[in-house]
């Protein structure tokens, strides 16, 4: 069997932003991890990068749309040598805010939102993944206070958070967390 480590980049960015992540993390694997980056669908408004739906003013009636869009995705990728079970979804800012949306509806190993947001409409569902919730304490672009708001609609059983020092980025301590979350879920 295969582990796999499924990406979702934040708004503007595009599916290269977080290779460099997943390049590291699997090879401090220890086993084979399958890395994946997802694009997200929409242009930016900028003309650079890409979002999964519109963010400024910010467009929560698309939001339904897209994460079902984002399922089919994912769902293409499960194959026998590598089911929803062995694969890890992991999304930064708005692909934090998709992953714990998508995420929590399917069967992953483990679902890691890094500086994610929930959507309004969010209610995850009885059973879900185990998630963590990373996030900078002086995050100036999706403030800390979101982790709370995702804690309390998460199962007490099947979560855990770690704020760390620093703004909206993917920290060195987010990293050994995220060792940890794969080291636990796809062993």
């Amino acid at each position: 069997m295969t582990d796999r480590l499924v990406l979702l980049h934040g708004w503007g960015a595009t599916h290269d932003d977080l290779i460099p992540l997943g390049e590291l993390l699997a090879q401090s694997h220890g086993q084979e991890l399958e890395v994946i980056s997802l694009e997200a669908p929409e242009q930016h408004p900028s003309g650079f990068g890409r979002q999964w739906y519109g963010l400024f003013p910010p467009d929560w009636q698309a939001v339904p749309s897209a994460v079902t869009a984002l399922r089919a995705r994912i769902e293409q990728l499960i194959t026998e040598d590598c089911p929803l079970e062995r694969t890890v979804l992991l999304g930064f800012s708005q692909g934090g805010a998709m992953a714990l949306d998508a995420g929590c509806q399917l069967p992953f190993a483990a679902v890691i939102s890094c500086s994610g947001y929930p959507h309004p409409q969010w209610t995850p569902p009885g059973s879900h993944a185990p998630v963590l919730l990373l996030h900078g304490a002086d995050d100036d672009v999706v403030p800390v206070d979101a982790v709370e708001e995702i804690w309390g609609r998460l199962q007490p059983d099947r979560r855990r958070r770690r704020v760390v020092a620093g703004g909206h980025t993917i920290h060195d301590e987010a990293i050994d967390a995220i060792r940890e979350m794969l080291r636990e879920h796809l062993n």
